[in-house]
């Protein structure tokens, strides 16, 4: 048992460290990220917040979670709102062959 716990959670953290990769590459290739770090962002939150976000990243400091989160949030598509808005788009009597 001990083995699959162990199991589960590096293949968790091999998943999470693949994602956070090509998140941080694409906002890299449209020109989020880069070598200039010229603005500085600061804020009080929960310590609690933090520490979960970083586990949940597996990210060890706070400007790589910072970076990350930002990533995401700028990169994020629309996909849900665009399926919403296209509800009742589709006729009725569409033969879906189902």
């Amino acid at each position: 048992m001990g083995a699959q716990i162990h199991t589960a959670a590096d293949s968790e953290a091999k998943v999470a460290l693949t994602r956070n990769k090509l998140v941080l590459e694409q906002a890299r290739a449209i020109g989020l990220l880069g070598s200039a770090k010229n603005t500085r962002l600061s804020g009080r939150v929960s310590s609690d917040l933090i520490a979960a976000a970083k586990k949940r990243a597996h990210v060890t400091s706070d400007t790589e979670l910072l970076e990350l989160a930002l990533s995401r949030l700028a990169l994020e598509d629309d996909f849900g709102a665009r399926l919403v808005k296209r509800k009742g788009s589709i006729p009725s009597d569409i033969d879906l062959g189902i």
